[in-house]
């Protein structure tokens, strides 16, 4: 089996590695949420920052009255073999820090670059490691001390704003809580053990550190406490004897300090039967080794997660695409997958796997017979234009049988009527076909990553499209001048003419006829064009939409990017290149992913090593 200093040295890089990702938040559960962590909780003044300090063997944290830690400090302690002490920021990675006076510094200077020289308080963590052959693998959490007033120069919420914080970190399933409570005050009142019951009632993820014994009103002990009789906990209490303030105005060596808490112990009337689990260095062991139980027991749901994680991301490396060869085969071979990408996508809305082809019928089947209905046939059949146009075919000859030059006057005025709804039917057909073009590469998620192949395709889609219509607009303007150049003779042959009226007395037979013409004459002739161009009417409704089909849906299914493909074909290497210039975000975005991918395989791969060998 892996040693216990291996594994949670493990999970430690591992953590680490989350953090530099930024993979330890977003949607369900993280590999930093899933790995363990140990949250310092206590009320200010409570001695958190000793222990902690007791724990890393340095004296490395601000210090002064009120709120000091006011932003969440994540520690990782990495067990070295031998070589020097040092610290590193992930704010500033490159630089180490072998001071530990100016990583005391640099965490008031970061906390004050968030939260400026005031009392205010952030939720953005400080990531702290330290590197050193006395500290064991172990990643805590400082947060924020908890109190129950605000003081001046703190917005009234500051209570509530602290707890809601910590409560953030501590109700995480996999935090261990460690819980800071002064032994000089009463534990019942103690703050981190009355929030640590709230989110922890059985108590399996909480331990008790007792601080400050030493401070305790002589006469008194807090064995009760230590041996679980006041408030037990599944875990044993540790006592801890911090420095004092005269240590620490001396600058009294941590490790000087760690003997000289052993040796109050040892000889300490109260708690001599209990000094070999009292103390911070005893305190860092017995987290280790529940740490390293906690790992072992969720190994299987940990790679459960990095195995599920895997699978996303590789499914999300393919949305968005792999990397592309550098080579010009390579390259075309990527345009012209993404070209049948989108001219699949367009198919679909053509033929209704999509929205978007209905809209076509519509146009057929309201749009254009709503046009045709609005035709201004009764004003250019009024008896009084038949008489005009009528009079103006006639010339100085009347017709003698019937005026055939002026029916074919009014039919031909009439059929031109025809060719507004016919264009119109055409360019609502293109404009459709234009959104789809558009929908549809907004749908390609394959061209999201390349911004210069989008503008090409779309440009030489619409260059077709344009042609199309032009070629329907033709073939659509054909069919009305067809039903000018030859009429129909069946109809107007079949067409029962019913004898005029005579005249009811000799006078009015005597007049003599001005008009030439009478008003049920010009009646009957306009309502026998009326009945052609009915006819006619209802074989361009049919026919329109035929053309309209063959000339632009047909031929846009068919050969929309015919001519992209021969120009591609051609291009060069460079100009192949150009046209596969990614967006940088996306660029960015797929590092990100490729990265993540490197870190969840990886630590697969070295937790299956390190545990079970």
């Amino acid at each position: 089996m892996a040693t216990l200093e291996s594994l949670i040295g493990l999970v430690n890089r591992i953590q680490r590695a989350c953090t530099i990702l930024g993979d330890h938040g977003g949607e369900g559960m993280s590999l930093w949420e899933a790995l363990p962590t140990v949250a310092v909780v206590g009320g200010q003044s409570s001695g958190k920052s000793s222990v902690l300090e007791s724990v890393v063997g340095r004296d490395f944290l601000p210090r002064g009255s009120g709120i000091v830690t006011r932003r969440p400090l994540v520690l990782q302690l990495h067990k070295t073999e031998g070589g020097a002490e040092y610290a590193e920021f992930l704010h500033a990675p490159k630089k180490k820090f072998p001071d530990f006076a100016a990583v005391r510094q640099e965490i008031a200077d970061e906390t004050d670059r968030i939260t400026g020289k005031t009392k205010q308080i952030s939720n953005v963590p400080i990531q702290l490691s330290i590197y050193s052959p006395n500290v064991v693998n172990l990643t805590l959490i400082d947060l924020p001390g908890l109190t129950k007033v605000a003081v001046e120069g703190q917005p009234e919420s500051i209570v509530e704003d602290i707890e809601m914080m910590v409560r953030s970190y501590v109700e995480k399933p996999n935090c261990i809580i460690l819980a800071i409570s002064p032994a000089n005050q009463d534990i019942a009142t103690s703050d981190a053990i009355k929030l640590a019951r709230e989110v922890d009632p059985s108590g399996e993820r909480t331990f008790g550190v007792l601080t400050k014994l030493d401070l305790m009103d002589k006469g008194t002990n807090a064995l009760d406490v230590l041996e679980g009789r006041s408030y037990k906990l599944q875990h044993p209490w540790v006592g801890i004897v911090n420095r004092s303030q005269a240590d620490i105005n001396k600058n009294v060596d941590m490790m000087a300090a760690r003997r000289k808490e052993q040796e109050y112990f040892e000889s300490s009337p109260e708690y001599g039967h209990l000094a070999h689990k009292m103390g911070a260095e005893y305190l860092a062991k017995l987290l280790s080794r529940h740490l390293e139980t906690v790992i072992r027991q969720r190994i299987p749901s940990i790679i459960a997660l990095i195995n599920k994680t895997i699978d996303e991301l590789n499914s999300e490396l393919d949305r968005i695409g792999r990397p592309v060869g550098v080579d010009g085969g390579a390259q075309l071979y990527t345009i012209l997958e993404m070209c049948r990408a989108f001219d699949r996508i367009f198919r679909e809305h053509l033929e209704g796997g999509r929205p978007g082809g209905d809209r076509i019928y519509r146009v057929f089947d309201h749009q254009l017979p709503d046009a045709l209905k609005k035709l201004p046939f009764d004003r250019h059949l009024s008896t009084s234009n038949v008489k005009k146009v009528i009079s103006e075919a006639d010339g100085y000859q009347p017709h003698l049988i019937a005026p055939e030059q002026g029916y074919r006057r009014l039919i031909d005025g009439s059929l031109g009527f025809f060719k507004g709804p016919a264009e119109a039917s055409v360019d609502a057909v293109h404009s459709i076909l234009k959104e789809l073009v558009r929908k549809s590469i907004v749908e390609t998620q394959e061209l999201k990553r390349f911004p210069t192949l989008q503008s090409d395709i779309a440009a030489a889609a619409n260059d077709a499209l344009e042609k199309f219509r032009n070629e329907s607009r033709k073939t659509v303007l054909r069919l009305v001048e067809m039903e000018s150049s030859y009429l129909t003779v069946e109809f107007f042959r079949k067409l029962q003419t019913e004898p005029e009226k005579p005249p009811q007395n000799q006078a009015q037979a005597a007049a003599p006829n001005v008009d030439r013409y009478s008003d049920n004459h010009l009646r009957r002739i306009g309502s026998n064009v009326s009945a052609y161009i009915n006819m006619v009417c209802e074989t361009l409704r049919n026919t329109i939409p035929k053309a309209v089909v063959f000339c632009q849906v047909r031929e846009a299914k068919r050969s929309l990017l015919n001519q992209f493909y021969a120009q591609v074909g051609r291009r060069e290497k460079e100009q192949l290149g150009k046209m596969l210039d990614e967006d940088p975000s996306l660029m960015a975005k797929r590092e990100t992913i490729a990265k993540r991918l490197e870190l969840y395989k990886s630590a697969r791969d070295e937790i299956d090593a390190v545990a079970w060998k």
